[in-house]
């Protein structure tokens, strides 16, 4: 049994985010394939949001020592609670580190353990760095985009009205402020640009507050947040543009699966160029400079000026980030032979400085060969007396 645990005290969430379509995709590609796999959280019961995903096993613990009682392999999501696990454990590194020094030594303490897994070559950099690991020791297994993306039929449309979408957080992080910003810019055309945002993230006060601004703006069309993956490709696929306007000032996207889920339903994305979103390239990513309104402006005007993406583009991009590939790679780090983790590293070092010093160094006597020995010792030759003639 694969069990992917969820962070302790949350319930699963659907359709506000990344971390959650990666542990539900490899979930169920997994069962797929005749594997068995579930989500196990901790501490909220039944009300841990199995409600929304039918298709999905769910476990529910009442804590964290009992995680550490399952006889399952661990791939612990997000958070890297510390704790004790039957077999070795697997941390995916969904988010940045931590900004706040006082949250350094928890996470350390909490992937020291594990092996760990990154979403992108640059979160893994980012990780490896923060943790003072050996970047190879971190393994890369990229998110995806569930089929439904690649296959649900674009509609026809012949006005000349650009369509959004912002379908991120609604949080300053994910750059919604940088997108009201722009919208403010003398550079589109009356009419030429519509923008849509959805309530992804309205559940928190920081997203309830963003909401009620989103509501006032007159240019703006707020529509409920898709919770599944079919609902979400029906949403993308009325949509020419998707904008990722990520913040690049205390957070990094560590990749970015909208980008490539808007990239399979045929939309153009405009996503700064920063984090992971450059590694989320299927074809139609065009890349703008992060907080920079007029940049994220000029970027929507590009893709327009693109036009919309070609049937055999939207083909090709299809064929990247596939949950097939995801769970396939993996499948490899976790039958794999991996290397030691962060604490094994630490111990092994400890034991190699507590060891005692070497002796003294001292000189030996010179040792001579045979060959000289044999020459001292020669005997003289006798000298033999020469007749005259």
């Amino acid at each position: 049994m694969i069990s992917f645990v969820w962070s302790p005290g949350e319930r699963l969430p659907a359709g506000t985010g990344g971390s959650e379509n990666f542990t539900v995709g490899h979930v169920r590609e997994l069962n797929r394939r005749g594997i068995e796999a579930r989500v196990v959280t901790i501490g909220v019961g039944t009300a841990d949001g199995r409600e929304e995903f039918d298709d999905i096993p769910f476990h529910s613990v009442p804590s964290l020592d009992a995680v550490g009682c399952l006889d399952d392999t661990l791939v612990f999501v997000s958070e890297a609670p510390p704790t004790t696990t039957v077999h070795p454990a697997y941390q995916i590194l969904h988010v940045p580190p931590p900004l706040r020094q006082h949250a350094h030594a928890s996470v350390v303490a909490g992937t020291r353990d594990r092996t760990l897994i990154a979403t992108s070559r640059y979160a893994a950099a980012l990780w490896a760095d923060f943790l003072d690991v050996g970047l190879d020791t971190i393994h890369v297994v990229y998110p995806f985009a569930e089929p439904e993306f690649a296959t649900r039929p674009r509609a026809e449309r012949t006005d000349e009205v650009t369509r959004v979408l912002y379908a991120g957080r609604l949080t300053p992080e994910k750059g919604i402020y940088t997108l009201l910003a722009a919208l403010h810019t003398d550079l589109f055309d009356p009419g030429s640009v519509s923008v849509t945002v959805t309530s992804a993230g309205a559940d928190k006060p920081q997203g309830a507050i963003i909401e009620r601004l989103l509501r006032s703006h007159p240019e703006i069309d707020l529509v409920p947040a898709r919770r599944t993956p079919a609902d979400m490709a029906s949403l993308l696929v009325e949509h020419d543009v998707v904008v990722m306007p990520s913040n690049a000032q205390y957070w990094h996207e560590t990749f970015g699966i909208l980008s490539i889920e808007a990239q399979h339903a045929g939309c153009r994305v405009v996503a700064s160029r920063d984090g992971g979103l450059p590694e989320t390239d299927c074809g139609a990513l065009v890349l703008v400079e992060p907080d920079d309104a007029e940049a994220l402006a000029q970027g929507i005007l590009a893709a327009r000026r693109l036009g919309p993406v070609l049937r055999h583009e939207r083909r090709d991009a299809g064929r990247d980030f596939t949950v097939a590939d995801s769970v396939t790679t993996l499948l490899a780090v976790l039958e794999g032979v991996t290397g030691p983790t962060p604490s094994e590293v630490i111990r092994a070092l400890e034991e190699l400085v507590a060891l005692p010093s070497a002796d003294e160094p001292h000189t030996r006597p010179p040792v001579e060969s045979p060959a000289i020995r044999a020459e001292t010792v020669r005997p003289a030759l006798p000298v033999r007396a020469v007749r005259s003639p």
